[in-house]
């Protein structure tokens, strides 16, 4: 299977590994307890600060969460070359706080993943492993030949950013 990971001496890999003909696992390390990770997963004026990657020319136009099992979630993105938005939309399939996250990625039709996102807290770390399970080998193929799977490093990189604003603004609470 292919694994590549982007290495910085000071921060902790995000690391891509195909696992079968269907399965595409991202894993990252995050300096942050999984209570605030999961909470910048679910709340959507969180999600708007970190999840589109900036230099791709993505920006949120709309956030909407309905974080519960039947619950649904739309997300509609601008860009930059484009007047188009892109929709990205589905249902919530599990939800166990700051332990577990699983939803369709129904845009894609019949291509759609199923990703389930886990988080493993360790000494104030969490490990988040985000899962995409594809319908087919062509549909995996097809999302990485899009670069539709690319830009996780760099959403993982913002979202370290926001943890770090996140858990100064909790400490200062106490």
């Amino acid at each position: 299977m292919d694994a590549t990971s982007e290495r910085d001496p000071v921060k902790p890999p995000t690391t891509t590994e195909r696992r079968s003909d269907r399965e595409l696992v991202v894993t990252r390390t995050v300096n942050a307890p999984a209570r605030i990770v999961f909470e910048a997963w679910t709340q959507p004026e969180l999600l708007k600060r970190w999840w589109a990657p900036k230099t791709y020319g993505v920006f949120f136009l709309s956030c909407e969460a309905d974080v519960r099992v039947g619950g649904t979630y739309r997300f509609v993105f601008g860009h930059a070359a484009s007047p188009e938005p892109m929709a990205f939309f589905g249902r919530y399939l599990e939800v166990v706080p700051n332990a577990r996250l699983s939803w369709t990625n129904e845009e894609a039709g019949d291509s759609g993943a199923v990703t389930t996102v886990t988080f493993e807290e360790t000494a104030g770390q969490t490990r988040v492993a985000v899962h995409d399970l594809y319908p087919s080998k062509e549909a995996l193929d097809a999302a990485i030949a899009s670069g539709s799977t690319g830009g996780m490093c760099e959403t993982f990189e913002q979202l370290e950013e926001l943890l770090v604003t996140l858990e100064r603004d909790q400490s200062a609470k106490r």
